[in-house]
């Protein structure tokens, strides 16, 4: 076997981690030349894991061609070899895909109280063939079950949004300034407003994120106004957990004061 052999332990335990609430939000956008891009402009790279290793892939499968002589029932040792190596290639990009999905959702959930994301259709997207194979590479769908698995464990809320519309509004004053993926600056003719394309994004998905869960705690159905059943992990009494209101105050005043997202001002 290519990927060695495995143990498992199961434990039957309830798992919590402690979480220091700060009121920190956050939304994020993903994309493809920075792998998530923040609404306070931090952007996290894209470590394009496939692409830089594609040289050596495509060296290790002639390697595999050249060996398998045809109509041969048992083929050489070297082409069993060759075809393993070429497995554990394979393996190795798919384990630096999800160390890097586990990282990064990790820190991004101890770092954050909310955090938000597009509820991105990832089947869709890759019929666009010439995405694919970046979107594959990035391994957006992977990411977002590793956020929220730990935003639960972390007993803080994780919105998904849709993503409609995200790029193309202003998140300064909420009209549409259409683009084509090309344009990678929002440039807004109606306030002026200025901002790389994906900082932009973050802004409006941030502030659908804080309607969607204005709309969640303010409602005893757990729905939108609008009728939507939106998905988010986390319960809206956390904030309340412990008999420590004092954590939905501080997130109050972040989303309230701090924040200079006119957009994004939504009261819980």
């Amino acid at each position: 076997m290519s990927n060695g052999y495995y143990c498992q332990f199961l434990v039957n335990v309830e798992r919590k981690e402690a979480h220091n609430f700060e009121g920190n939000v956050v939304g994020i956008d993903l994309g493809l030349n920075a792998f998530y891009t923040d609404s306070d402009g931090k952007a996290v790279d894209n470590p394009k894991y496939l692409r830089n290793s594609e040289r050596r892939l495509k060296k290790l499968q002639r390697r595999v061609s050249r060996r398998h002589e045809k109509g041969k029932k048992h083929q050489s040792n070297n082409y069993y070899k060759a075809r393993k190596q070429l497995a554990r290639a394979n393996l190795k990009i798919s384990r630096q895909r999800r160390d890097h999905a586990v990282k990064t959702a990790r820190a991004l959930v101890q770092s954050n109280d909310l955090i938000v994301y597009e509820d991105l259709k990832i089947a869709n997207l890759v019929k666009n063939h010439h995405l694919a194979k970046s979107i594959s590479d990035a391994s957006w769908y992977q990411f977002a079950e590793w956020l929220e698995y730990y935003a639960k464990h972390h007993g803080i809320v994780c919105v998904a949004v849709p993503s409609h519309f995200t790029s193309q509004n202003c998140s300064n004053c909420g009209q549409t300034v259409k683009k084509s993926l090309s344009v990678r600056t929002h440039k807004c003719p109606y306030c002026g407003y200025t901002a790389d394309r994906d900082h932009n994004a973050a802004r409006n998905i941030l502030a659908k994120g804080l309607e969607v869960l204005g709309a969640i705690v303010n409602s005893t159905e757990g729905h939108s106004e609008a009728g939507g059943n939106p998905k988010a992990t986390g319960e809206s009494d956390l904030w309340f957990g412990d008999s420590n209101i004092v954590n939905l105050s501080h997130l109050c005043e972040r989303i309230i004061i701090n924040d200079e997202n006119p957009a994004s001002n939504q009261r819980l």
